[in-house]
């Protein structure tokens, strides 16, 4: 990757004093012991190895899996999805993503997920809940090349739309594997432009490839309809989970 990126900077700030005293005093120490909090998760944030080659973001790698056939609420899917790690550079991505199995030799309904550090995988997170994805659905056995083409154009930052892209992922299905990149601003119809054709470009899509856009709130209104009909045909005793879906 040849792009030039930022470096990450990270602020440290020494103790704070936790003395009690008048109102004022601790309305001071109110401040200051929110001060550390934040200062606490800056801290906790990856940063780039001396030498190392800074990205411009950082990013986390997630992983899910779940049985198909029934839906899962937002508290099941949160519980499914596992983080494997945040890097913050070139080489802290390759140890990662050097160990991790390929998509092509997942099995199972499998998820990964690549998405800048601080935003979730899931429709409901704040950077996400207004914005959408493109969805291109691939034959067998070429999620594997698209996957890791997708993610090294992302990280290199080469859909050049600034902040719009918060994550990428790659779901194993059983009959076809989908690739997706999300974005922040759905009704931004210029950037999800720019971002379709970088997409195809990026995996050498053929013309005839079909790409869908699909918004966060039109997935939920479709999950939803999905689980009051599958729970309309299902027994009261499985009926006890919540009807607030997160994920097809």
């Amino acid at each position: 990757m040849n792009n030039k990126f930022d470096a990450l900077k990270d602020d440290d700030s020494g103790d704070h004093d936790q003395d009690q005293g008048s109102p004022k005093d601790s309305e001071k120490e109110k401040i200051e012991e929110d001060d550390k909090e934040q200062n606490t998760s800056k801290k906790k944030m990856v940063v780039p190895g001396a030498g190392e080659h800074p990205l411009q973001y950082n990013y986390t790698f997630w992983y899910s899996r779940r049985t198909p056939g029934r839906p899962a609420s937002t508290q099941s899917y949160e519980q499914n999805i596992k983080q494997i790690g945040s890097f913050a550079s070139v080489e802290q991505f390759w140890r990662f993503y050097s160990h991790m199995i390929r998509p092509g030799d997942l099995t199972g309904h499998s998820d990964f997920h690549l998405f800048k550090e601080g935003i979730k995988p899931m429709w409901e997170d704040d950077a996400n809940k207004m914005g959408g994805k493109w969805i291109i659905r691939l034959r067998k056995g070429l999620a594997s090349r698209c996957w890791e083409n997708l993610i090294l154009a992302m990280l290199g930052e080469q859909f050049m739309v600034g902040e719009e892209i918060c994550g990428a992922v790659v779901s194993v299905r059983f009959q076809e594997d989908i690739i997706s990149i999300w974005n922040k601003t759905a009704s931004d119809q210029a950037t999800t432009a720019r971002i379709r054709d970088t997409l195809r470009r990026v995996l050498n899509l053929p013309p005839n490839t079909i790409m869908e856009y699909k918004t966060h709130t039109d997935s939920i209104k479709y999950v939803c309809l999905f689980v009051f009909y599958y729970f309309s045909l299902t027994p009261l005793s499985f009926q006890n989970e919540k009807a607030c879906i997160i994920k097809h």
